[in-house]
């Protein structure tokens, strides 16, 4: 295979730690040298891109994509399309693990594993979560356990439902059987091996998730509860796990509007849990991006139908800057280095020499270009590469 080259020029590298105004240099799908005025080599053709006066960073990681679409509730009329692949590159998510949620019957754990090939073919990096809201959850093999060890792009299981009346309302001893599933997964895959939570806006909370650390040995980080912002007081709950060293994932798709004024906007999710003393290293963003967010009213009545979407990841985090007054490698962090700590993604979520080659180049406040595996997926805030079905025939993929 010949080699293909990209040199980044004289942008503002933040790794996402600040590492100054500096050139990066990739080939193939690896970043290979940062530093002064360095040059293409003369055996690897390809381009420059003037990144001056502009922002460097890693491309983002959103650690919970409907990429095979969602939703349901309210009837078939309802569900979700499945994402296509400039839905996430425009936005600058390069790195997405796809889930199940609420429909575990009419779209599968298999369906999902093969959009996650399709959308690796155009580019991105993929992962899945094993699973559906309920308990017993759905597998490709017999167990989640065996789908974690033996299915490559598995890194664990999800979104599991709980305080939720969507969800199947699982004991605590079988949430426990299931967290030492995904753990002992991973520890014999080599993988993350998470159980990753949807909490719903339930009495119990997380209640259900502290049982589990009572009743099994199990590290707190195999358990990652998301939608945390839905409520000020699941919010609030949310700072006892946070004390005890659990990973808390904020929604940035959930934030308070004229159907849903409950909410708590990410930004203020953030400042509150950090007043509570949780580290922002703690903290970390997903999107829902081509899931439905219902709301009910007290009786479970439907009242609204909205999509998560994939631009809320780079917002929020330009709102963590702006708002919050927070350096640039601080405000990354829930975006890039905390969701690939937590997936045990090691080559992802930094600009460092032998990372996968998978940058932003942004002025603060909009996508300008989006690089994945080295290749330019975004070029002046256009999509320059197509998924397989999104431009018709004729135009280039």
């Amino acid at each position: 295979m010949n080699a293909r080259a990209l040199l980044i020029r004289g942008g503002e590298v933040w790794s996402p730690d600040h590492r100054g105004t500096l050139d990066v240099l990739t080939i193939n799908d690896r970043i290979m040298a940062l530093g002064d005025h360095l040059e293409l080599p003369g055996w690897a053709p390809g381009e420059v891109l003037d990144a001056r006066h502009q922002l460097v960073m890693p491309g983002l990681v959103d650690q919970h994509v409907h990429i095979s679409g969602g939703g349901g509730e309210g009837g078939p009329q309802f569900r979700t399309p499945e994402l296509q692949l400039t839905d996430l590159t425009r936005w600058g998510i390069t790195t997405v693990v796809g889930l199940l949620g609420t429909d575990g019957t009419t779209r599968s754990v298999q369906e999902l594993l093969a959009k996650a090939r399709a959308l690796a073919f155009d580019g991105l990096n993929t992962r899945i979560y094993t699973g559906a809201y309920e308990v017993p959850t759905r597998t490709i093999t017999d167990s989640p356990r065996n789908d974690i060890i033996l299915i490559g792009r598995i890194v664990g299981i999800g979104e599991i439902a709980i305080s939720d009346h969507r969800g199947s309302h699982p004991s605590d001893r079988e949430l426990a059987h299931l967290a030492g599933e995904a753990r002992t997964g991973g520890l014999l895959a080599g993988k993350a091996g998470v159980l990753h939570l949807h909490v719903g806006s339930g009495a119990r909370r997380l209640d259900p998730l502290l049982a589990v650390l009572d009743i099994a040995d199990v590290p707190i980080g195999t358990m990652v509860p998301t939608h945390l912002n839905r409520t000020p007081e699941l919010l609030r709950d949310a700072v006892r796990w946070g004390h005890r060293g659990g990973y808390l994932d904020i929604t940035t798709s959930i934030a308070p509007d004229e159907h849903d004024r409950a909410a708590v906007s990410p930004v203020e999710a953030v400042k509150s849990l950090r007043q509570e003393g949780v580290v922002l290293d703690r903290i970390s963003f997903s999107t829902d991006a081509g899931g439905s967010a219902p709301v009910f009213d007290s009786t479970g009545r439907l009242l609204h139908m909205g999509v998560g979407s994939a631009q809320s990841l780079f917002n929020s985090v330009c709102s963590l800057h702006e708002q919050l007054s927070l350096e640039w490698n601080e405000a990354l962090k829930p975006a890039t280095v905390t969701p690939a700590r937590i997936l045990k993604l090691g080559d992802v979520g930094r600009i460092e020499v032998g990372a996968r080659a998978d940058v932003v180049i942004t002025d603060g406040r909009e996508v300008r270009t989006v690089i994945a595996a080295g290749r330019v997926m975004v070029r002046d805030r256009e999509p320059v590469v197509w998924g397989m079905f999104e431009k018709t025939e004729g135009q280039n993929r």
